[in-house]
């Protein structure tokens, strides 16, 4: 079985690249590298910004921040690059970078450069007919897609060179607070059950629990997998917010994106892939297979999930604030306050219910 690999398309208007000047540097910054050099925009994501450079016969990948970004530390290209410099070395799917750059005279910005890794990548709901028609297939590639969510999270982050990435005490209550304030700077409009979900959190604060890398954007259309074999993940993408933190912090933010076809109407409209097609699992049986991969204790994993949903939404308004003040025309943004609202409401009737 072989299907289409994800596939750049012509660059968004207002997000396009100096290319005279991101060939010269490249030339004499990748031994061995020839031109010419032509530019496509990967159209998928909402945060960093993803191109497919070609320059001679090579094939790599350009990650910069968004344009009219107002968040810097939520884009740092310079930690990304050092995740991905010690992590492609112990965690396979990891892309080996192969450049970073400072000098703002060549794009505008910070970014840096990867090999390019093929394959496939599933978008919102859409599916291959290969999954939609095979249910089995669909279980064993929701098996792969947690158990690498486990691996990566039992890995000896600081054997690999990342024990000072980040401070795990104290981290929750830093992501509750933080996550919080990120969303007052950022608020156009008022959500009461956003606000209220805020307010849930950090009168419900858990002690510290374990310490781990930690992706904290851990979804489907994250991940590439291979043409040949859909339950085989050969790449994880979009390191940005990796860091040393809670490990169910990190599953309660992939249970954030995780729709189920039960779920009511509002809360399928929010998609990051194909999660309710036959064979899906479950959130709970997501959670169930994660203990039994990793041996932590997920008691507290709703605490987790509507933490996962409340942060979502604060980045959803975070880039629904920057098309608001007109930063950005990319209208695949303008009306993600409504998704923002729906995700405040669904927090609301986890916390209520109790259940995932």
């Amino acid at each position: 079985m072989t299907i289409s690999i994800d596939q750049p398309r012509v660059i968004r208007k207002g997000e396009e690249l100096d290319t005279a000047a991101l060939e010269n540097y490249l030339l004499a910054e990748l031994p061995g590298a020839s031109g010419p050099l032509s530019v496509e925009q990967f159209p998928s994501g909402f945060s960093n910004l993803t191109y497919l450079i070609r320059l001679g016969d090579q094939e790599l990948v350009l990650r910069r921040p968004p344009f009219g970004n107002q968040v810097k530390s939520a884009h740092d290209m310079s930690r990304e690059y050092r995740v991905l410099s010690r992590l492609c070395e112990v965690y396979p799917p990891a892309p080996r970078p192969l450049v970073f750059c400072q000098d703002h005279d060549v794009i505008g910005d910070d970014f840096y450069v990867m090999e390019r890794r093929k394959g496939v990548i599933l978008r919102q709901s859409n599916a291959p007919s290969e999954l939609t028609n095979n249910p089995d297939l669909v279980h064993r590639l929701c098996e792969s897609f947690i158990d690498n969510l486990a691996d990566l999270h039992l890995l000896d982050y600081t054997a690999a060179g990342l024990g000072d990435l980040g401070k795990p005490v104290g981290y929750v209550e830093r992501q509750v607070t933080g996550w919080a304030r990120r969303y007052e700077k950022s608020r156009t409009d008022h959500y009461a059950d956003v606000e209220r979900l805020s307010t849930w959190l950090v009168e419900n604060l858990p002690g510290d629990g374990g310490a781990v890398l930690v992706h904290n954007d851990y979804k489907y259309d994250n991940l590439v997998l291979a043409p040949n074999d859909l339950t085989r993940i050969d790449a994880v993408l979009d390191w940005e917010m990796a860091t040393i933190g809670d490990p169910l912090s990190d599953l309660g933010t992939t249970l954030a994106y995780w729709t189920e076809a039960s779920d009511p109407p509002l809360s399928r409209m929010i998609n990051f892939g194909p999660t309710t097609i036959p064979g899906s699992f479950t959130r709970r049986e997501l959670v169930d297979r994660y203990a039994d991969r990793t041996g932590l204790d997920v008691s507290n994993i709703q605490y987790f999930y509507v933490f996962g949903l409340f942060k979502l939404a604060v980045i959803l308004q975070q880039i629904y604030a920057r098309y608001h003040h007109g930063h950005t025309q990319d209208e695949r943004f303008a009306h993600l306050n409504e998704t923002v609202a729906s995700l405040g409401t669904r927090g609301m009737d986890v916390v209520n219910s109790g259940t995932l």
